[in-house]
């Protein structure tokens, strides 16, 4: 079994999850939590690992993608499912653009479009060279890299309460019910449940017997996005403790941590890792929203690499000439929620038919575990995209 492509699978996911929303996200529920904040991180790891183990586990027994699994479970499903997930990347991936302009900002000086530009071009070049799932997983795999260990400098920087961190992780003062949501639906919501178990799929790891490695590599994906997770919530806390909490920039949370744990080389650092996480953000978008319709037709096969770049164009245009549409963006984020309880829950009626998986037996615990997450993901989905829609009117 190819280590490198497990691990090229495993880091696609985990820095498709590591976005600008990502760094935002937490740096703005540290602040409220404190260190209670742990607890909502230990929670969301447990629930993202159910959902990822669940559908890379399908996907590549049955050796279908996602939107195929669907198709046969309900005829038309796939479609629906796609639209969603192709929507949902589409406007995730402004966002994305955006971040790598500020990152490149942050970094040079350049103006935000300018460096979305640039960001978009290296991007569209990983697309271009032969062999593009091999950059793919290189690229992944060394930004990844780059971006934990800038990230547990910083968090090492900033001297955290460790001690209580690990106390309030099981023992949390109050709970936020939602932060839960965003966390989960921010780590394997929407295109990003589907990049790695694509990815696989792709290189041609899938059947039974890749069951072990698969479930290996979605694991490892969850767990260095939850480290980078816990890094950051460390080095924001750090600043939280001192006092500093009111002097973190609301305009842009994750920035002005890092400034004000490291000077100016923290802000250098914050463009690095804002850079770096919206790159590799923008990759594994176009290459998931992508693969959700590649299978629709032999044409759409044959173009896919034309297309996915078409994406990463249309994006960037999107943001250099509009900007962030901020009201699109609410609808579809809380849309983005309830793909994956739609998803898992497709995947997990397809594990029963033996017209999809064979003679495989789905293990009963990670049935329960993958329906714990549809229903909890569900009801929380619902409440918060009704309570979304007042914002765009």
């Amino acid at each position: 079994m190819n280590w490198s492509l497990l691990m090229g699978a495993a880091f696609l996911m985990a820095t498709s999850a590591i976005g600008p929303g990502f760094l935002t996200q937490t740096t703005v529920f540290t602040q409220t939590l404190a260190a209670s904040f742990g607890f909502v991180i230990l929670v969301s790891i447990i629930l993202d690992i159910f959902a990822q183990t669940n559908i890379w586990r399908i996907i590549a027994v049955s050796e279908r993608r996602g939107q195929d699994i669907a198709n046969m479970v309900f005829p038309g499903l796939g479609y629906i499912l796609s639209f969603l997930i192709v929507l949902g990347g589409l406007a995730f991936n402004i966002g994305n653009i955006a971040g790598a302009g500020l990152g490149l900002n942050a970094i040079t000086g350049v103006s935000p479009e300018v460096g979305a530009v640039i960001g978009a071009v290296i991007a569209i070049f990983i697309f271009v060279v032969k062999e593009a799932g091999k950059a793919m997983d290189r690229f992944t795999q060394i930004a990844g890299f780059v971006m934990i260990g800038l990230m547990i400098y910083v968090a090492i920087t900033t001297a955290p309460p460790v001690g209580e961190a690990i106390i309030r992780s099981v023992a949390p003062s109050q709970i936020d019910v939602l932060a839960i949501v965003t966390l989960v639906g921010g780590t394997v919501g929407g295109y990003i449940t589907f990049a790695g178990g694509h990815r696989l799929l792709e290189a041609g790891i899938k059947g039974k017997a890749a069951i072990p490695e698969v479930t290996r590599s979605s694991v490892v994906g969850i767990l260095f996005t939850s480290v980078m997770r816990i890094a950051l919530f460390l080095a924001v806390l750090g600043v939280v403790s001192k006092g500093l909490g009111s002097q973190i920039d609301p305009t842009n949370p994750p920035a002005s941590v890092f400034q004000l744990a490291a000077g100016d080389v923290g802000y250098k650092i914050f463009g690095i890792i804002m850079f770096s996480a919206a790159i590799t953000s923008v990759v594994g978008a176009a290459y998931t929203s992508v693969s959700f319709i590649r299978t629709f037709s032999d044409k759409l096969e044959r173009n896919n690499k034309v297309i996915t770049i078409g994406f990463i164009v249309v994006s960037t245009l999107a943001f250099v000439l509009i900007g962030k549409p901020v009201k699109v963006l609410v609808l579809v984020g809380a849309l983005n929620g309830l793909i994956l309880p739609l998803a898992l829950g497709t995947l997990l009626v397809a594990a029963y038919k033996k017209s999809i998986v064979g003679d495989y037996k789905h293990p009963l615990w990670l049935t329960i575990s993958g329906a714990l997450v549809v229903i909890v993901m569900a009801f929380l989905g619902a409440y918060t995209i009704i309570k979304s829609l007042p914002q765009l009117f």
